[in-house]
C-alpha cells in the first residue's frame, strides 16, 4: 500500500530524542526553548510558544486576544478550526470558499459587523490564503488575525511565510510536513499575545503557585521539542520533495473530469495534501474512485467529507451561501504526495486513475 502520509524519521531525530532521555530533563527545559527560538526565527517573527497540539495553539491564540464576539472563518477545514472558537466562548461565522478551497476574501466584508472580533483564515492543504486582502480587512476593522497554518509549514505568500502575518498556529501531528509526534506552536510579533499564551499553556502560572488567570496544561514535552528541532532542519527539503511530487502528478494526470490543485502566482504551496476534484464526466463518483484506488494499493483520503456547518452542534451557524463548501466536500480526494513517494509510485497512481473508463 502506498500510504497517504508517512513521517520521515532519521538518525538525527533518534539521536536528539536519546539525548533528552539521557539528560533526565523531560519537560519545560532547553529543548522546548530552542525549538521555540528556531521555529519563530524560521517563520520570521519574534516569539514562539510551543504547546501540545495545533488545537491547543488555536485555542491559546484566541484566548490570548481577550475577546468575546464573532470570529469569521471557513466551514471547509478540520474541526479544530471551529471548535476552538466555541471553546473560546466566541461565535463562528462561516464564509464560503473559492475554487482553490480557501476562504473567499471577497465575501468576508459582508459578514463583518459590530460583533466581529477576529478573522481565522485556514491555509488548507499547505496553500496560502490571499493575505494582502485579509491583513487589510483586519487592519481596517481592528480585528485580531489568527492564521490556522496547521497544514502550511513553510508555505509563503509573496515571499513571506504564512503564520507571520498575524498570530500563526501550527500543528506537528505525524501526518504534517514536519512532526514532533504530537505538538503545536503559536508564533507572533505581539509580546503580550506571546506572554498570555505562555501562561495559558502552563495552567496560568507566572511563578510557582502564583496564577494570573485560569490556564491549561498544554505544555510541549522536551522529547517532542527535540524531535521538532531535528525535523525543522529538514523541513525545506521535505517541502521541496512534496512540491516536486505535486508537479509530477500535475504533469502526468490528464483525465477528463479530474480537476487538479490550483496554485496562484505569488503563493508557495507546500502540498500537505495533493487534493483533486472528481467531477463529471469522470465515470466514477469520488467515493467509487477512492475505493478503486484502495483496491489498487493506493492510500487516499477525503479531507473533508462533511461541511462543518452540517455537524449537528454547528448547524445553528449554517446559512445558504456555503454552496462551494458543500460541493467541495462531495468532490475532493487527496492522493499521496509526501517525500516517501517514489516516481514509480507516482506513475502507478497516474496509470490507475487513467485506466478508469
Amino acid at each position: 500500500m502506498i500510504p497517504i502520509a508517512k513521517p520521515c524519521i532519521g538518525e538525527e531525530e533518534l539521536n536528539a530524542v536519546k539525548k533528552v532521555l539521557e539528560s533526565g530533563w523531560l519537560t519545560n527545559g532547553p529543548a522546548v526553548e530552542q525549538f521555540e527560538k528556531d521555529f519563530s526565527s524560521y517563520i520570521g517573527v519574534k516569539y514562539g510558544v510551543a504547546v501540545n497540539s495545533g488545537t491547543s495553539a488555536l485555542l491559546c491564540a484566541l484566548l490570548a486576544g481577550k475577546m468575546r464576539g464573532e470570529v469569521i472563518t471557513t466551514a471547509f477545514s478540520f474541526i479544530s478550526s471551529v471548535s476552538t472558537i466555541l471553546f473560546a466562548q466566541c461565535t463562528p461565522v462561516f464564509v464560503d470558499i473559492k475554487d482553490d478551497f480557501l476562504i473567499d476574501e471577497e465575501k468576508i466584508a459582508e459578514r463583518i459587523n459590530s460583533k466581529t472580533r477576529a478573522l481565522l483564515p485556514v491555509h488548507l492543504y499547505g496553500n496560502p490564503c490571499t493575505m494582502k486582502a485579509l491583513t487589510e480587512l483586519a487592519e481596517d476593522h481592528n480585528l485580531l488575525l489568527v492564521e490556522d497554518a496547521c497544514q502550511a509549514h513553510g508555505a509563503e505568500y509573496k515571499g513571506k511565510k504564512v503564520g507571520g502575518f498575524g498570530t500563526g498556529c501550527f500543528s506537528f501531528y505525524p501526518t504534517k510536513n514536519m512532526t514532533t509526534a504530537e505538538g503545536g506552536i503559536i508564533v507572533t510579533d505581539d509580546q503580550e499575545i506571546a506572554r498570555r499564551c505562555q501562561l495559558l499553556r502552563n495552567i496560568g502560572q507566572k511563578t510557582q503557585y502564583e496564577y494570573e488567570f485560569l490556564g491549561y496544561n498544554f505544555r510541549m514535552s522536551e522529547l517532542s521539542a527535540a524531535l521538532g528541532c531535528a525535523q525543522l532542519k529538514k523541513l525545506d527539503t521535505f517541502n521541496d520533495m512534496r512540491i516536486r511530487n505535486a508537479r509530477y502528478l500535475t504533469r502526468n494526470l490528464h483525465v477528463e473530469g479530474i480537476e487538479l490543485p490550483r496554485n496562484e502566482p505569488g503563493k508557495k504551496h507546500v502540498y500537505h495534501q495533493y487534493t483533486i476534484r472528481v467531477c463529471e464526466p469522470f465515470s466514477l463518483t469520488r467515493d467509487e474512485l477512492a475505493q478503486y484506488l484502495i483496491t489498487k494499493g493506493i492510500g487516499c483520503r477525503v479531507y473533508y467529507p462533511t461541511p462543518l456547518h452540517d455537524l449537528p452542534f454547528l448547524a445553528p451557524f449554517a446559512h445558504k451561501d456555503l454552496k462551494r463548501t458543500e460541493e467541495a466536500c462531495s468532490q475532493v480526494l487527496s492522493l499521496p504526495v509526501h517525500p516517501g513517494v517514489s516516481h514509480a509510485e507516482l506513475d502507478y497512481i497516474c496509470q490507475c486513475i487513467g485506466d478508469v473508463v
